[in-house]
Formats: structure tokens, C-alpha cells, sequence
């Protein structure tokens, strides 16, 4: 399973060439799903955010043609996907109300937080007030509804997929959980 959140983190990749599809990844649902189906918890916030951050770096070189490993965000992109990680740990049922968590949880955190005024690093594009915040919040809507879209598609993937494969393999219905 491991492999498949690597594998789709390169989709990642992908979206900072066409920015009509920024921010339509598969990492939200990457973070829940971690979450909620890996035993060894500490796996999934490694992969989770191994992935992200080798995948951020290699995305800031291709906009600025530089080598870094740390930006403005970075730290503020691993407190939302560690908090995402640590909502889909407490997941213990698939149902109706789990699914709406699923889905609303990682574009909720990851809208509110980054686009916190101390959060937008030294790029000051709003005022560091309340009402700046507010700008932010306003001007990130089509980023954000890009990847609610991305976390409905690639979370029906990951959810739907291990749902079927549960069915096909007798272990994975023992658990409920991926061991790997």
C-alpha cells in the first residue's frame, strides 16, 4: 500500500504546470486513508510526509529552477497533513458521517490553517490582520474546492479500492487495517 501513496504522490507533480488543476492531488486522501487504515501509525505520518516533502521539493524547483529543501510553507504543509493523518487514526468505521470526515476534513485543515496570516511566509501577500486572513480565505476558494475535487476522486480510489480488495483477500478482512 505503501507504494500505491508513492505512486500517486507523483500525480502531485503534474498539477504545478497547468495551474487551472492546482491543488487537485491525491494528498489529502492520501493522509486520511494513512490514517485511518495503517496499524503502525508512525508509518503513515513517515510516508505521508516523505512523500510530500521529496514531492515539494522537486515542485519549488521546477517553479524557481532552485534546489530547496525547506520554503516558506513547508513546515505549515506537515502540521496539516500530520493533523490529517491524526483524524483518519481515530476513523474506526467506514460509514456515512466517517465519509463526510473524509472528505471535508483534510480541504477544511489544510484551507484554514494555510492561509493563517503567519502561515504565508515572506510572501506577505495579505495583511498579517484579521481582515487579511479573510482575503486569503476568500482568494483560496478555487484552490481549495481544486483539491476537494482531488480528495473525492482519489479518496473514492484508495477508500473504494482497499474496500474491494477486502473482499477479494480473506487478510485483509481480519484486521480491517493494512499491516505493512
Amino acid at each position: 500500500m505503501a507504494l500505491i501513496i508513492i505512486a500517486l504522490t507523483a500525480i502531485r507533480l503534474l498539477t504545478f504546470k497547468y495551474q487551472v488543476w492546482s491543488n487537485f492531488t491525491p494528498v489529502g486522501a492520501m493522509a486520511i486513508f494513512s490514517g485511518v487504515y495503517f496499524n503502525e501509525k508512525w508509518k503513515a505520518y513517515a510516508i505521508i510526509l516523505l512523500t510530500f516533502f521529496i514531492s515539494d521539493v522537486i515542485i519549488n524547483h521546477a517553479y524557481t529552477g532552485i534546489w530547496s529543501f525547506w520554503s516558506a510553507y513547508t513546515f505549515w504543509n506537515c502540521v496539516c497533513f500530520s493533523l490529517i493523518v491524526l483524524i483518519g487514526s481515530v476513523i474506526r468505521k467506514i460509514n456515512f458521517a466517517s465519509a463526510l470526515l473524509i472528505i471535508l476534513a483534510p480541504v477544511m485543515i489544510h484551507w484554514l490553517i494555510m492561509d493563517l496570516p503567519w502561515a504565508n511566509g515572506t510572501l506577505a501577500l495579505y495583511p498579517k490582520t484579521l481582515t487579511g486572513y479573510g482575503e486569503a480565505l476568500v482568494a483560496a476558494i478555487p484552490f481549495e474546492r481544486n483539491m476537494l475535487f482531488g480528495d473525492l476522486l482519489f479518496g473514492a480510489v484508495l477508500f473504494g479500492g482497499f474496500e474491494l480488495a477486502k473482499n477479494k483477500y480473506s487478510s485483509l478482512r481480519s484486521t480491517g487495517k493494512l499491516a505493512i
